[in-house]
């Protein structure tokens, strides 16, 4: 029979195999739209040029990443479990209401409340983390956790596009919105109330409030480093979510067919290299190496890696840009868990809520960005070279900040103040 410790791990590794299938969910609802206007669907409806199809693009990220804030200190707050059961019922009807849409304005409405509705979903989700994982633990479970926004993406688009050309593109918004609902039981019945959570709140009674300690951060290079990092690791996983279906049609001459399947090779890639990256990680600091050290290594080294995408837009082979779609996407694997885990490193569990809101308000705002850039390099110059050229500059500007501004003793500082800082509250 298992101890209770053993009882106790495996159930931790489940409610994380369970936050990392919410996060699947909330990407296929996220990654549907991009399917639909690579596949023209709305054409029909309505036209839409390549402005157009920017904006609408973009809309989810508009509340999401405003509500981003708010939602970390209700988190924080609260705790992960209710929030996050309330705001996934938002986001699952709002999906499926994009197939009643009569209109372009009820469709960018479903998705700001589609946003609205997932705001929640990655404060949760890392708070939950950084309460029940310890260090040695935190790249594995963290990796794990955002494979699901890969996995999400991987399988999103070949699936949209299949329930697409099967029932048309209002009843792929309905099936899918709905079918999500499965996950809420379990979320509701499995996962327990917080009993970490309640002890962390007797035990330091103002953490919740005591924002005076994270406007301290923002002294330090350390954190706008991390946002801008944050910002540049995300504008590429943006562009790749909202415009790399119509790059593989549009300037690849894909079918369907397979214009779903590398869009899953290449977020499928990213997922993979993601979790083994994370545990990678996790067994160096095991055997003692600095934890700030080892995670901005595999952070800077996926920046690098990533950066290989613009050799693949700018060749004229379809097998060499295919490559690098794949391999480029796949390679920033080793930033996702380690980013995010090094973030929980410097803020302790008291304010994590609100950090990663923080940090996830910059990540949001690059999907904005990313979005309407494209379309508007796409609409001005007629292909995809330009929005290249942006995404390997942004990169660039990621892995200066974390080779510049997030160094090993700066973050160390920036941790040892804020817990000092708790701690003396």
């Amino acid at each position: 029979m298992l101890d209770r410790h053993s009882k106790q791990e495996r159930r931790k590794w489940l409610v994380v195999l369970l936050l990392a299938l919410g996060m699947v969910i909330a990407y296929v609802d996220r990654a549907n739209l991009s399917a639909v206007l690579a596949l023209k669907g709305l054409h029909g409806w309505i036209p839409l040029d390549d402005n157009g199809r920017g904006l609408l693009n973009s809309a989810f990220f508009w509340s999401y990443a405003l509500l981003q804030i708010p939602a970390g200190w209700i988190v924080d707050r609260f705790g992960p479990k209710r929030p996050y059961a309330i705001g996934f019922s938002l986001w699952t009807l709002a999906s499926a209401g994009a197939g009643m849409a009569h209109g372009i304005g009820q469709l960018v409405a479903s998705r700001l409340v589609l946003g609205i509705g997932e705001s929640v979903s990655t404060a949760a989700s890392v708070r939950w983390i950084r309460l029940h994982c310890t260090e040695s633990q935190r790249g594995l479970a963290t990796g794990i956790l955002f494979s699901g926004t890969k996995l999400g993406a991987a399988i999103g688009v070949p699936l949209a596009v299949a329930l697409v050309l099967r029932f048309g593109w209002r009843m792929m918004f309905v099936l899918l919105g709905l079918g999500g609902l499965v996950w809420l039981v379990a979320w509701l019945l499995f996962v327990p109330e917080q009993a970490e959570y309640a002890k962390t709140q007797h035990a330091n009674p103002h953490a919740q409030t005591d924002q005076v300690h994270i406007a301290a951060h923002f002294r330090r290079p350390v954190i706008w480093g991390i946002l801008l990092g944050t910002f540049a690791y995300n504008y590429f996983i943006y562009f790749c979510l909202t415009w790399l279906p119509a790059y593989f049609t549009d300037a690849r001459h894909l079918t369907p067919a397979a214009m779903g399947l590398f869009t899953m090779f290449s977020f499928g890639g990213m997922a993979l290299v993601g979790i083994v990256a994370g545990w990678a990680a996790d067994r160096i600091i095991a055997h003692g190496r600095n934890a700030v050290r080892v995670r901005r290594v595999f952070t800077m080294t996926g920046f690098v890696i990533a950066s290989t995408e613009l050799i693949g837009m700018l060749s004229k082979s379809n097998d060499l840009a295919l490559f690098f779609a794949v391999f480029s996407l796949a390679g920033l694997g080793l930033t996702t868990a380690n980013y995010w885990a090094l973030t929980q490193t410097i803020f302790p569990a008291g304010i994590i809520g609100r950090m990663i809101g923080i940090q996830n308000f910059a990540s949001n705002v690059s999907g904005i960005f990313a979005s309407l850039i494209t379309g508007w390099l796409k609409q001005k110059t007629g292909n995809y070279e330009a929005a290249g050229w942006a995404i390997l500059g942004v990169l660039l500007l990621g892995l200066a900040a974390y080779g510049l501004l997030v160094r090993a003793g700066g973050a160390e500082a920036a941790a040892r103040e804020t817990t000092g800082a708790i701690t003396a509250a």
